[in-house]
């Protein structure tokens, strides 16, 4: 479920630059993606796992949060995030 170092490393330097770029907009919400995307599959096969829930939907509004505060700095950058990660 939790992303491994090697994980986040390549996200981080496909996203941010560099692997050591993690405060950027794009790598913060990358990692949050793949986060979802984790805790997406184990919440269909435990249902009644309601501290996953809550911890799937704080992660969901943080990546919001993010992709607000790009789309309102810089579009450009926003659109092709959006279209890199499917969103």
């Amino acid at each position: 479920m939790a992303l491994t170092k090697q994980k986040t490393a390549e996200i981080v330097a496909k996203f941010g630059g560099t692997p050591q770029n993690t405060g950027s907009v794009e790598a913060q919400i990358a990692l949050l993606t793949e986060r979802i995307a984790a805790l997406q599959q184990h919440y269909a096969t435990h249902k009644k796992d309601l501290l996953t829930r809550r911890n799937f939907l704080k992660m969901l509004g943080q990546r919001k949060a993010l992709l607000q505060y790009l789309k309102r700095t810089d579009v450009t950058r926003y659109e092709k995030l959006a279209q890199q990660l499917g969103l």
